[in-house]
């Protein structure tokens, strides 16, 4: 079946690198999870596209809510599953195909209360489940070494040290609660932003984001748990939005492929596994120009695809894929 357009008149939200996605999965049939669901336009291509039957996976409540209307078409062939990507062997094995898009839901960004902007006045929360630990949480209550290292290991924010140092003076005066409050201290600690370039805070905010929802760490073992899921044929496809992300999805195709080559070629050949994964276009695949004009959200993204073996599924090392680790979190 041909992949029809999606209909942007059911929802605003742009799906990024849909189109190149779905070319690079075709043939498009049988069963599919969407793990991260968002606000639904991977899960509605995917149908629209052949799939019989797609299990949409998100931990956001507020998600499925915002999806109940549109979704009613699909009946049954849409499953909604509340909770994490990195669980997904649990909720389905023998998948056809599975598709990641670890941007943040635009739905998130848009709404101040949940705390995800630093463009917004809004609680500083920034969870994704909306339960556990908040970021309001992580600024007031973790010592300055590890709020440091979490905006330099996950914000790769070059003036971490200054910044901690600013979050320790000034909650030590009254608790930082706000997501313009903190925009402002960061932005206090750093030069002004010349045109074009992106705000101060930035930076810090994605720290903090992937820091009280440990998306590196789901990352990891979402990767793991695809393996443990997809059938011989199954295909993987994951866009990211920036270079840690890519490296982690990068390596772990390469690992799990069997290309990564011997780093000594006088050293003796080692034993390998089986591979586990096929790929058959080693460079990610960008946003063409029609996409940028479309969606500028999409100029950060990358895609890759990787196909399953049947050979059974085995462990990895977090750091060999390049994952970033912060102790006392990792």
């Amino acid at each position: 079946m041909a992949a029809a357009a999606p209909d942007d008149t059911r929802t605003p939200h742009v799906p990024v690198l849909l189109r190149p996605l779905l070319a690079a999965v075709a043939p498009i049939d049988g069963i599919w999870l969407d793990g991260t669901f968002g606000a639904g336009g991977y899960t509605r291509g995917l149908l629209d596209a052949g799939a019989a039957r797609v299990i949409a996976v998100d931990r956001d409540p507020l998600a499925f809510e915002m999806a109940a209307d549109w979704a009613a078409e699909y009946g049954d062939r849409i499953t909604m599953q509340q909770g994490v990507f990195s669980r997904m062997d649990d909720y389905a094995q023998d998948l056809d195909g599975i598709v990641l898009d670890l941007g943040v839901s635009s739905m998130q960004l848009d709404q101040a209360e949940r705390g995800f902007s630093f463009m917004k006045d809004g609680p500083l929360d920034m969870r994704m489940s909306q339960d556990g630990p908040s970021a309001a949480d992580l600024v007031n209550d973790a010592d300055e070494e590890t709020l440091a290292n979490i905006l330099f290991q996950y914000g790769e924010e070059r003036a971490s040290r200054r910044i901690a140092k600013a979050i320790g003076r000034a909650r030590a005066e009254a608790p930082i609660t706000t997501t313009l409050d903190l925009a402002a201290l960061i932005e206090g600690c750093l030069p002004r932003a010349k045109p074009g370039q992106s705000h101060p805070a930035t930076r810090s905010f994605q720290a903090l984001r992937i820091a009280v929802n440990n998306e590196y760490g789901e990352l990891f073992q979402g990767l793991m748990a695809a393996e443990r899921a997809l059938k011989a044929g199954g295909k993987l496809a994951v866009v990211t939005f920036h270079s840690v992300e890519d490296r982690m999805v990068k390596r772990f195709l390469t690992a799990r492929s069997g290309s990564g080559g011997n780093a000594n070629r006088y050293a003796p050949e080692q034993h390998r596994e089986a591979p586990q994964f096929r790929v058959e276009k080693r460079k990610a695949i960008g946003p063409d120009a029609q996409e940028l004009a479309e969606n500028p959200r999409s100029r950060s993204a990358k895609l890759r695809v990787g196909i399953r073996t049947d050979a059974p599924p085995g462990d990895i090392d977090a750091k060999s894929i390049g994952m970033p680790m912060v102790k006392g979190l990792n």
